[in-house]
């Protein structure tokens, strides 16, 4: 979520899409009945705090009906 360039106040996303592996364009649109102002905005990925070690793929765990999810 983000505040409002116009007004301040709270302003959702409504939809995006992923430019690039790093930076999604978030469109989003302020939720003040009185100001309902439509923006872009970028989100990007700037700097890792950590990494993790390799990364090992597992199998998902079982639903509630001990039924494992079918991979296509």
């Amino acid at each position: 979520m983000m505040n409002c360039p116009l007004c301040g106040h709270a302003a959702h996303t409504r939809s995006s899409l992923q430019v690039s592996k790093e930076t999604k364009e978030r469109y989003n649109q302020c939720q003040n009945i009185n100001c309902g102002g439509t923006f872009v905005s970028h989100e990007s990925v700037t700097r890792f705090i950590s990494k993790p070690g390799a990364v090992e793929p597992v199998n998902p765990h079982p639903n509630k009906f001990q039924q494992e999810a079918l991979i296509l």
